[in-house]
């Protein structure tokens, strides 16, 4: 027998950057990112913008062209944007993929060139895989526009299509080449895309940060209340969290079994499918966190005040906690419209043997490969009993 085994280490290094009016002409920031690492004065730009964002923003095209044609001359936009519907509207067809694909082929943009996409987690996914397998890599810069983007779905190293009615059956790990957050863009979300990215913020803090849960328990008003000064110190920390964790778990491209990122996913992901993706990402997330919670709490991992708290948390920031796609053939746990479907489809997708995330506490999680369904169709009751009830806030005393 013979044998080579090879081995290499490539590092990966990408910006993650907060600013405000990020296509003003008195900013420099995407021009110092598109003029780095690079000597070539002949860079094309083709953008990608998320149309739900783009109506809201009139004259945005204009700002970006002005500012491309007097700031940044080393590059020229190859045509006008491709624009495509946001939400899980852009990842449920493969049609978008193609006409990137194409606009690559026709325009000659090479692997020196940049796809910058600036829109929602759903869009920035969808041209980020045709980015992905175009050239085997063309340089992509993310623009997210949502608060759920810029703390979670835009800042690491996935892309993805929904495929076979499962929720990111396609996709690739391809690290952006720089990911650009304007605050700005918040300004113009509906209530519920403002709200919906706390839950991501709720997860990490609850997983890896009981400091930040504190911290988000005590700013939930001002949240609500669209706080722009809470919303950006949100953003920047759970940003700051779940990068620490890709860099740092030793497993940022996903080989082994375990994501403890995705804690409350495996249920959300199958909710959205549930509801024809009626349910935003991550008010699906609520529930499936306050799903997994509950159960923690009902396997006596974490007390019951420190459920309260999560549920308390989760409603005083506006979300419910209770759909009845939840209770779709619950006592059927492989039929395909069962929400336990969702173990297993979530067991597939990473492979090895089921693991998923609950609480130990308050800022610290614990994985664990099996569960019982009986207690989660009791924590299911807990949650339809607890979204018929008014918000309580739990005390000082009471933690």
């Amino acid at each position: 027998m013979k044998l080579i085994r090879q081995q290499f280490t490539v590092p990966f290094e990408y910006e993650v950057v907060f600013t405000d009016g990020l296509f003003d002409c008195g900013n420099p920031l995407f021009k110092e990112q598109v003029e780095a690492q690079s000597v070539r004065h002949d860079k094309k730009l083709y953008f990608v913008l998320d149309e739900g964002m783009y109506k809201k923003h009139p004259g945005l095209w204009e700002r970006i062209r002005n500012y491309i044609s007097t700031v940044t001359k080393s590059c020229q936009i190859v045509s006008d944007p491709l624009v495509i519907p946001g939400g899980e509207a852009a990842k449920n067809d493969n049609l978008h993929i193609k006409k990137i694909l194409n606009a690559v082929d026709e325009y000659k943009i090479d692997r020196h060139s940049f796809i910058v996409v600036i829109g929602g987690g759903a869009v920035i996914d969808t041209a980020g895989y045709a980015a992905a397998v175009a050239h085997r890599g063309i340089r992509l810069i993310r623009i997210p526009t949502t608060v759920l983007a810029q703390n979670d779905a835009a800042i690491g190293v996935k892309n993805g299509m929904n495929a076979f009615g499962k929720k990111n059956f396609i996709g690739t790990f391809v690290p952006p080449y720089a990911v650009l957050n304007d605050f700005l863009f918040l300004k113009t979300l509906d209530d519920r895309d403002w709200r919906s990215g706390i839950s991501e913020a709720v997860k990490v803090a609850l997983i890896k940060d009981s400091t930040f849960f504190r911290e988000l328990e005590e700013s939930a008003a001002l949240l609500v209340d669209r706080d722009m000064k809470a919303m950006k110190k949100l953003i920047y920390r759970c940003a700051e969290l779940h990068l620490e964790h890709i860099a740092n778990s030793g497993d940022p491209f996903e080989m082994g079994s375990s994501r403890p990122l995705d804690f409350g996913h495996w249920s959300a992901h199958k909710l959205e499918q549930l509801t024809e993706y009626e349910i935003r990402h991550g008010e699906a997330v609520a529930i499936g966190i306050a799903l997994d919670t509950v159960y923690s709490s009902l396997k006596g991992l974490i007390s019951q005040i420190n459920m309260e708290r999560v549920l308390s948390l989760f409603k005083e920031c506006g979300f419910h906690l209770y759909v009845p796609e939840l209770e779709n053939k619950i006592d059927k746990e492989h039929h395909p419209e069962s929400i336990f479907q969702g173990l297993e489809e979530f067991r597939e997708h990473l492979g090895g043997k089921l693991t998923i995330m609950l609480l130990q506490d308050i800022g610290t999680g614990i994985e664990v490969n099996q569960v019982d369904t009986k207690l989660y169709r009791e924590a299911v009751q807990t949650l339809k009993s607890y979204e018929a009830q008014p918000v309580r806030q739990v005390s000082e005393n009471e933690i």
